[in-house]
């Protein structure tokens, strides 16, 4: 490959993936602003089409080898961001299904893990998210939606169910921290 063929670092960086990494930040902010206004149903419909960007984005760059250095820093913050942050904004609306203490403990673990990743990957050790991240990371985006679409839905049937599968995603989440830490102190004494 000549040096003129090889891709910028701009095209590189900006690649598909990449793009609907930034995407999900945008819909996220969006998201934000429409919880605040009370417009449910669009947060809803921006919630979902910003978690599936998550699942998209981590497809194209596996199946077509565009793994960036941007990407592998801007994906976990966008995941953060769109979590941590509809969790914070769910927590202030009571029929929602999330409480304060929920949105501490998402955010405690997000924190935690971001804190192990960065350190552990300094020292040259591989912190890539594992399955139980992955459970969480769904589990979390259940919860959430369920919050959204019961906020602008209003249906009988999930109101009882509301609290259930919020505590399930945050019993998956402290799971999850736990098995964090407890790969990082394997890896750190090994």
């Amino acid at each position: 490959m000549t040096a003129d063929a090889k891709p910028s670092l701009r095209s590189a960086a900006l690649n598909l993936p990449n793009q609907l990494t930034i995407a999900r930040v945008l819909l996220s902010i969006g998201l934000f602003v429409c919880i605040v206004r009370g417009w449910f149903a669009v947060a809803f419909v921006s919630f979902v089409v910003a978690a599936s960007t998550d699942w998209l984005d981590g497809y194209f760059a596996r199946r077509y080898g565009m793994v960036t250095v941007l990407g592998r820093i801007l994906d976990p913050f966008a995941d953060k961001l769109i979590i941590c942050g509809t969790y914070i904004f769910l927590a202030t609306i009571p029929d929602s299904g999330i409480t304060a203490a929920m949105a501490v403990v998402v955010m405690g673990r997000e924190l935690l893990v971001t804190a192990l990743r960065s350190f552990m990957e300094s020292q040259g050790t591989d912190f890539s998210a594992d399955r139980s991240g992955k459970i969480k990371m769904v589990l979390q985006c259940v919860a959430a939606g369920a919050g959204l679409f019961q906020l602008a839905f209003q249906p009988d049937w999930l109101r009882p169910w509301l609290p259930i599968i919020a505590w399930a995603a945050v019993a998956v989440t402290a799971y999850s921290g736990v098995i964090y830490v407890r790969r990082a102190v394997v890896a750190f004494y090994d």
